[in-house]
Formats: structure tokens, sequence, C-alpha cells
């Protein structure tokens, strides 16, 4: 065997030497995408329910809001029904104002007067009738 030969198997006895170390990384890192693999299936798996019942809460959630919605409507149609009304009372209460002074000038004032008059005649009838020694306190 000629040196060159002898340094030509060195080298290949190297080379498969190297060649084995660093099999062993490239055999663990299959390992580790398998177990990678088998991580990304079972998290779609376990994922598929999870997005399902998010569906479906999102629905239901979508009709709640459209009910509340009706309702948010509802309650300013209501509102607007409740300022018409107060409107109206406001309206009642005026007129019932008005009429009552209506009421006190034309029917109370000659009331009054009629009353006092009244009283007057009857107090000057009485102190005729008695004397005026004897004067009735009212």
């Amino acid at each position: 065997m000629t040196l060159g030969e002898i340094a030509g198997l060195i080298a290949a006895i190297a080379f498969v030497f190297l060649v084995g170390m660093a099999a062993i990384p490239l055999f663990k890192l299959g390992k580790v995408l398998d177990e990678l693999a088998t991580a990304v299936r079972d998290v779609g798996t376990g994922t598929t329910p999870i997005l399902e019942e998010l569906k479906e809460t999102v629905t239901v959630t979508n009709t709640e809001i459209a009910k509340i919605s009706d309702v948010t409507a509802e309650v300013e149609k209501v509102t607007a029904d409740v300022a018409r009304v107060s409107n109206h009372a406001s309206t009642v209460v005026e007129n019932t104002a008005a009429l009552s002074k209506i009421m006190t000038a034309a029917v109370g004032r000659p009331l009054v007067a009629v009353a006092s008059s009244s009283h007057a005649l009857r107090a000057a009838i009485a102190s005729k009738i008695e004397g005026p020694s004897e004067k009735r306190s009212a």
C-alpha cells in the first residue's frame, strides 16, 4: 500500500465517521419533527370543536343583539309616546289653571261680593231689630 492509498483510506474512514456523527442529530431531528406533526394534528383535532362552539356562540350572540336592537327601537317609540302624553298633560294642566282663573273671575268674585253684601244686610237688619245698644258680634 502506498502512502496515497493510506491517506485515502484514512480520509474515507474519517468521512464515514463524520457522516455517522451527523446522522445521529438528523435521526433525533426526525423524531422531533414526528412529535411536532403529532402535536399539530392534536391541536387541529382539539381546535375544531372549539371553533364550532365559538361559531354557534357568535350566531346566538348576533341573534340576541338583533333582539336588543328591536327592544331599543320599541323603547324609543315608547319614549316618544311618553313625551307626547306629557305634553298633552301639561296642556291640560295649563287649561285647567286658565279655567280656574276664569271661574274665579266669573263666579268667585261676584259670589264673595254677594256674600259680603248679604252679611252686611243681615248685620244691618239685626242691629235695627235689636237696637243700637245691643250690637251682635259676627
